[in-house]
């Protein structure tokens, strides 16, 4: 077999002519920038996601940033971040010139650990950044909890996990403002970089607004200095289409990693994901761990598997970073996770047949170990 690590093969045939027509009309309407699909997705999102208000922006950086900026966090604050994450997450809190105050995460669920958090506050800490990894939601009952005992702001990155829960909310509608991305690979995708931001804070839904338009809430009047990030109509148009499809779309990735559990259940070196009792994972990866990972994506890749590694290097050891002087052994449980974690492919559409096939190679890489 040849299984590639992502494909489209199944969603994008199926919605083709929907969206084909939809931007058709987006081609036809001469009205290519903050247009009526852009609003039309906004409003469709919030509804889906059960806040009072979405807005689009370019991409899920930008979304992130935003947030932070309209909360009005910048030098001299602490924003405490998770030490195992896409670089993004870091990205953010640098752009509006934050410290950076990594955690570590929860070995078994790769995401903030809910203590460690508690326990990294100082009375600079102004936010706090918990990052939904590889599509389950973050204790977000503790995490929200504590941050109100403390006067914290909470900006979710809800990047990898819409759909998920915790204790039967929705990831996105937790903090006061957060930020998801849209980016093609995601469980929602649009067709290029696209993101957006969810509040149910009409202050901050306006703030946010103002940021991605230039500082502008009428053309040519800048009230503040902005940025330019929109959402863009096509890429609204074809969030459109997606968005009904999503709940299926994740329903799809949970019984392929069900799949997967039956198959590598009790496998010697095999560490399957571990979900909390409490929260929902819509797997946006399915994520094993091994002693042997390298050696295992090489196996996997000579019997035509494709797999990746998130992530091969922690933000604290990435050399944009090094001038916050962290070194190696000061988060262990990241480094750890990065040197051990395998995503193996996961999206609707992969079939028994090819889980049953990628399940046995991997046996056979154990068994050959």
């Amino acid at each position: 077999m040849n299984i590639p690590f992502f494909s489209f093969k199944t969603m994008h045939p199926a919605i083709k002519t929907e969206i084909m027509n939809r931007l058709e009309a987006f081609y036809d309407s001469h009205w290519y920038v903050l247009g009526q699909y852009v609003k039309d997705f906004e409003k469709e999102y919030a509804n889906y996601n059960n806040t009072k208000y979405c807005i689009g922006v370019a991409n899920g950086l930008d979304a992130l940033h935003i947030a932070l900026k309209a909360l009005g966090v910048g030098p001299g604050d602490e924003v405490i971040v998770p030490s195992n994450t896409y670089i993004a997450t870091w990205l953010a809190v640098s752009y509006v010139g934050a410290t950076i105050v990594p955690v570590e995460p929860n070995p078994k669920t790769f995401n903030l650990d809910p203590d460690k958090f508690k326990n990294a506050i100082t009375e600079k800490t102004k936010a706090v950044m918990p990052v939904h990894l590889y599509g389950q939601s973050c204790e977000m009952d503790r995490i929200m909890a504590i941050a109100k005992a403390n006067n914290i702001f909470v900006v979710e990155d809800n990047a990898q996990s819409q759909g998920a829960r915790c204790e039967g909310q929705l990831t996105g509608s937790f903090g006061q403002v957060n930020g998801v991305s849209f980016y093609p690979g995601k469980n929602l995708g649009a067709l290029g970089d696209a993101g957006g931001i969810t509040t149910d804070d009409e202050e901050l839904d306006l703030k946010c607004r103002t940021i991605r338009n230039y500082g502008s809430q009428k053309k040519y009047y800048n009230k503040i200095i902005g940025i330019n990030s929109r959402l863009d109509e096509a890429h609204a148009a074809t969030l459109l289409v997606k968005l009904p499809h999503l709940d299926a779309w994740n329903a799809e990735r949970v019984r392929i990693a069900d799949q997967y559990r039956k198959h590598l259940q009790g496998i010697e070196g095999i560490i399957l994901p571990f979900i909390a009792s409490q929260v929902t994972s819509v797997y946006h990866q399915f994520i094993i761990r091994h002693q042997r990972r390298d050696e295992l994506q090489t196996y996997l890749k000579e019997n035509g598997i494709g797999t990746l590694i998130h992530y091969p290097v922690p933000p604290h050891l990435q050399e944009a970073y090094s001038h916050l002087n962290f070194k190696a052994g000061d988060f262990p449980i990241a480094e750890e996770l990065a040197q051990t974690m395998l995503s193996l492919p996961i999206y609707p559409g992969l079939s028994e047949k090819e889980v049953a096939y990628i399940a046995e190679k991997v046996k056979e890489f154990t068994f050959k170990a």
